[in-house]
């Protein structure tokens, strides 16, 4: 794991992954500190994790995952696999087990559950925990259904090591998830879904932190689509792959939303310059109305249905994210908007705070 300033939840992470029913014998964890300026490298020692310094300038996460993979091939040959999480992770005790009968079927690459450490904490961290259930199970697991690929989601993942010792892993974007699954759909790979291996993921408490880190998600997607969407039009072309056509639709998501958005703020303008002018109401700028407010409604049934087919429960939740989730959607709009007109350059922390311990959250 990439660890940036870590050491007040890092420890936690490791004594999870020591309390896995996985045969501890058969696995090493590795902690890769990076531009640290507290004792994250000592926390993590003392836990009983295994230390690789970076010895190249690291401005992303995929950069440190870059260096970590050069080193560990060059010193031993030993491992199956890699987990990658989060410093602020916590496992569930069967993430190694299920992802080792994920390879034992036949898979190489494989995303977990992502699951929320702190879902009542702040209306932004609710309205994220909800973003990330949506994600679970109306793009990993119906695209899995479907025989499509799921998505990498940043942590919790595994890659089996022929993959890494074939393609390597070399990302040069702000999203080394979302660009490594599309570099492995256009190998040919597809990303298997595992819903029995859960990470507890920290979420952003304040809607600055959440603006921030989503500000990074879309431009990455943004990069993601400028690099690679002539391959994935090839190998759409050439090979017929459905999952190279799901991921093109996929990272074309902010362009179709910013285009979405100015027409219809084009439109609202139009309809009531009409208004203004002709003093007559229009049909069109009642339905605008109508459908505005409705998708509003929509989005609170929408969040308890998540919650619902989940097995989550209103009460674990901030209640305010119920009703707030529609605004943190819309939210990224103006995200996207910015990240066309000025993307960003360098990977923004978020500090983690919530010292919770795996035992807190499965009983």
């Amino acid at each position: 794991m990439a660890a940036r300033n870590e050491a007040g939840v890092i420890g936690n992470l490791i004594e999870s992954l020591h309390a896995q029913d996985y045969p501890e014998e058969l696995m090493d964890i590795y902690v890769i500190p990076n531009n640290c300026t507290d004792n994250t490298r000592a926390v993590a020692q003392e836990h009983g994790a295994k230390i690789m310094m970076c010895t190249a300038e690291v401005k992303s996460k995929g950069a440190a995952l870059s260096q970590f993979f050069d080193y560990i091939f060059s010193k031993n040959d030993v491992y199956d696999a890699f987990c990658i999480f989060d410093a602020d992770n916590v496992v569930d005790k069967h993430f190694f087990s299920s992802m080792n009968n994920v390879i034992e079927s036949g898979e190489k690459i494989a995303q977990g559950y992502r699951d929320s450490k702190n879902p009542n904490d702040s209306w932004i961290s609710g309205c994220q925990s909800v973003f990330y259930w949506t994600l679970n199970r109306f793009l990993n697991l119906s695209r899995y259904k479907l025989g499509l690929s799921a998505a990498l989601n940043g942590t919790g993942f595994m890659m089996h090591t022929d993959v890494i010792k074939k393609e390597g892993f070399k990302t040069f974007s702000l999203t080394e998830d979302i660009e490594f699954t599309t570099q492995c759909i256009i190998k040919g790979y597809r990303v298997a879904w595992v819903p029995e291996a859960i990470t507890f993921d920290e979420h952003p408490l304040t809607f600055e932190q959440s603006w921030s880190q989503r500000k990074r998600w879309s431009t990455g997607t943004i990069q993601c689509f400028e690099r690679y969407h002539r391959q994935l039009f090839d190998c759409v072309r050439q090979t017929k792959n459905i999952c190279a056509l799901d991921m093109i639709m996929y990272l074309v998501a902010p362009f179709t939303q910013v285009l979405t958005f100015i027409y219809t703020i084009c439109s609202f303008i139009i309809l009531g310059m009409l208004f203004i002018t002709t003093s007559v109401w229009s049909n069109a700028l009642t339905f605008a109305i109508i459908f505005s407010v409705g998708g509003v409604v929509f989005s609170i049934i929408f969040t308890v249905m998540v919650l619902w087919l989940e097995g989550k429960k209103v009460r674990e939740i901030n209640h305010l994210s119920v009703f707030s989730f529609w605004f943190y959607l819309a939210s990224w709009i103006p995200i996207n908007v910015l990240c066309f007109l000025k993307p960003i350059e360098i990977w923004e922390p978020i500090e983690h705070t919530q010292n919770i311990k795996i035992s807190q959250l499965v009983k």
